[in-house]
């Protein structure tokens, strides 16, 4: 909204400013930095009030894990919301609203409604039994057809059909049959959407790799946006993906907000409203910058986290055996005797690597 204050440049020079995408991202992730940081303590106390507090799984659940997490019993949570309003406030002020834009909103709304909902059940119940599986895999296909929709009917149709992958200078096909399409969307959005939830299982872990990724995906938006820094990278030119680097500024600030108040002791769990939504508009970005399987190696950590439990999983399933002592892999390393801060410092230490590494692609082409 305020990107339109630079026409009135004739009247006030200074107004020129709103023009530039480097001061309105830099103004972006400002706001949503300064809406977090005061929304979070009246958000943090109502949730106190209300008595809306993490529930944790039992000791015959989980065995040991359950006494390593025993102090953060009340613990509130949907925190989700505080990343959520101070998001959209900072995009709304600082975006040019163009369908690139608007379909990251629709994901990230839809998806932040169905963690508020799953939270909001799990509250009610007093135990981890939130919105079913189905349910949930159900309202992310259709996030899928939506965001496909909203894309074939803008100018980015064709974008958004080719298929870019690292190393390669062309896209390895250049017009997806769009039941291919609506499914490859579905695993990257539905992928990174429950690959951050279930890397969201200790302080500050989710949301610390959440900020080296969105700093990552501000860089690629900017250089797709650019036709030079493009054109000598090899990458498509996408009109208007510039908007998409200024709404990853204000991720990062939204996110850095958070994480003051999610650090060690956290006063505040971002819940299922905050790593189910988060975790689809980083996938929703990803695709519309033509980057989505360099959000393997950029999303690194949570890969690692989503691949821990899938092997566990088959592993016990198959032949009746561990490989890890807990999954996620972070709670692995809790039960090796790593303290909960050194497995969140080390695994942001990952996290800035791998977005360092995806970044790095770019050039080995």
């Amino acid at each position: 909204m305020l990107y339109y204050l630079e026409q009135l440049e004739n009247f006030y020079g200074p107004f020129r400013l709103f023009r530039y995408l480097s001061f309105r991202c830099v103004m972006a992730s400002a706001t949503a930095m300064m809406i977090g940081w005061l929304i979070a303590p009246y958000a943090i106390n109502i949730l106190h009030k209300i008595k809306f507090g993490q529930s944790f799984r039992t000791e015959s659940e989980v065995g040991q894990l359950a006494n390593l997490h025993s102090a953060k019993k009340g613990t509130p949570t949907m925190g989700g919301i505080i990343i959520y309003i101070s998001l959209i406030i900072s995009i709304l002020l600082w975006c040019q609203l163009n369908m690139l834009v608007l379909a990251a909103i629709f994901v990230y709304t839809t998806l932040t409604i169905l963690g508020f909902a799953d939270d909001y059940l799990k509250i009610k119940r007093k135990n981890s039994d939130g919105v079913s599986g189905k349910i949930k895999i159900s309202i992310q296909i259709l996030v899928a057809v939506g965001f496909v929709v909203m894309m074939l009917n803008s100018p980015y149709s064709q974008i958004i059909r080719e298929l870019h992958i690292p190393f390669f200078k062309d896209p390895i096909i250049s017009m997806m049959p769009i039941c291919l399409l609506i499914i490859f969307v579905f695993l990257v959005i539905g992928g990174s959407s429950n690959a951050i939830n279930l890397t969201d299982g200790v302080d500050g872990l989710a949301i610390g790799c959440t900020i080296s990724v969105a700093l990552a995906y501000s860089v690629l938006a900017y250089i797709t946006s650019h036709a030079i820094w493009a054109g000598y990278l090899f990458l498509p030119v996408i009109s208007g993906a510039g908007e998409l680097c200024v709404l990853c500024c204000a991720l990062l600030g939204a996110s850095m907000a958070f994480l003051w108040y999610n650090a060690h002791p956290a006063q505040i769990f971002m819940g299922d409203t905050g790593s189910l939504a988060l975790g689809g508009l980083i996938g929703s970005i990803a695709i519309m910058v033509q980057q989505p399987i360099t959000l393997v190696i950029i999303g690194g950590i949570f890969v690692m986290e989503a691949g821990s439990v899938i092997l566990q999983v088959a592993s016990f399933k198959l032949t009746k055996k561990r490989i890890f002592r807990c999954s996620p892999i972070h709670h692995h390393f809790e039960y090796l005797g790593w303290k909960e801060t050194q497995v969140v410092i080390r695994f942001w230490i990952l996290s800035l690597i791998f977005a360092l590494a995806g970044l790095a692609t770019l050039k080995i082409r």
